[in-house]
């Protein structure tokens, strides 16, 4: 079993970034592999290709999903109702409940 590894979109604090990898969870950020400024289906395939979960806030990346987009998993937040310790809570957690098999393909919601 594959462990969950996430791909934080632009939207993403760097403080969620910095919270997982101090608990040990690879993580990146679209800076750390050249991605700023990309577009969605671009982000859906560089992730895919790191075998990275997206962490983000656009709602443009759960319409890919339904639209059939092959994705390695998508962790989509509502920004308004998640804090930065929410959200480095729930990802910790679905860190450690789901593997990259589970995530592939899969939308999970905060």
């Amino acid at each position: 079993m594959a462990e969950v590894r996430y791909y934080l979109d632009e939207n993403i604090a760097k403080s969620v970034l910095k919270g997982l990898r101090r608990k040990g969870i690879d993580t990146v950020s679209v800076t750390d592999v050249g991605m700023r400024t990309k577009s969605d289906i671009e982000h859906i395939q560089k992730a895919l290709e790191l075998e990275r979960v997206i962490v983000t806030f656009d709602k443009d990346f759960v319409i890919l999903d339904s639209d059939g987009v092959t994705h390695a998993g998508i962790a989509y937040f509502n920004s308004q109702k998640n804090s930065i310790g929410d959200m480095i809570k729930y990802l910790e957690l679905l860190y450690q409940v789901m593997d990259a098999e589970d995530m592939f393909n899969h939308v999970e919601y905060f």
